[in-house]
């Protein structure tokens, strides 16, 4: 199962210390990649994590809102521990409110986090990755770029924002080996979708009435999606927007 493998690989993981990007770099590290986690946790949480994914886990404590400092970050972990070859766009943050009550920072920040912060890591490893002629970009998008799910305007929004840039970069990059595809996970049990849950029985029941499964998924099944994009057994996928979602979007 070579084909699968990512021992030549030098990943970066934008919120790679918790949640489904804790999941995602341990998938990529059991699958050979070495994983450089960035997250804005206290350096303690970034090396007990790193400790738990393995021994080629390596951490940048760092802001993806530092649009300024992307270069300098890429270019230190370029040459301090090597060519990034994937980049997974992971970070993110949550503002669930009604319309009316939803603040322009709250909207802002959550923008800033998903949508200009991919996109300036991003820039920032295009060209190290095209000197390569190889690499692999993902953005982990999410259901609410495909269904209207009150009280996260701003959150569809930065993720329906990743649909776009995942088919335009795809189609700008792929003459220089470099694919770019999209997560879209349903509803897995993590964090984040604790807290958007949390004391709401009937939008839970509603996520998993309409889920085939009737089961929220695991954050390695992200991992492993994840995984799957990044190989070589996906040299032919690319500008895609891959549900993980135990068939939430053709549910009944």
């Amino acid at each position: 199962m070579d084909v699968f493998k990512l021992e030549n690989d030098v990943a970066i993981v934008t919120g790679g210390a918790s949640g489904l990007g804790f999941a995602i770099s341990k998938c990529l590290h059991e699958a050979g990649a070495t994983v450089v986690v960035i997250g804005t946790s206290d350096e303690k949480k970034l090396e007990t994590a790193c400790k738990e994914i393995g021994e080629r886990a390596y951490y940048r404590r760092f802001d993806v809102t530092n649009l300024e400092g992307t270069k300098k970050l890429v270019e230190d972990i370029c040459t301090t521990i090597g060519p990034v070859s994937i980049l997974i766009n992971n970070a993110g943050v949550h503002c669930k409110k009604p319309v009316e009550q939803m603040t322009d920072a709250d909207f802002q920040r959550v923008i800033d986090v998903h949508v200009m912060g991919a996109f300036a890591l991003t820039r920032a490893v295009v060209p190290i990755m095209k000197t390569q002629k190889r690499g692999s970009i993902v953005f982990q998008a999410s259901m609410t770029a495909f269904i209207g799910q009150p009280y996260v305007v701003a959150y569809s929004a930065a993720k329906s924002a990743y649909l776009g840039m995942t088919r335009t970069l795809a189609s700008e990059l792929s003459e220089d080996g470099i694919r770019v595809n999209a997560i879209a996970p349903g509803w897995i049990d993590s964090p984040m979708l604790r807290k958007a849950i949390e004391g709401d029985d009937q939008r839970k029941n509603k996520i998993l009435g309409r889920t085939p499964t009737k089961t929220f998924g695991k954050p390695e099944d992200i991992g492993w999606a994840a995984v799957y994009l990044c190989s070589q057994a996906a040299s032919f996928v690319n500008g895609v927007a891959l549900p993980v979602d135990g068939g939430a979007l053709i549910g009944f």
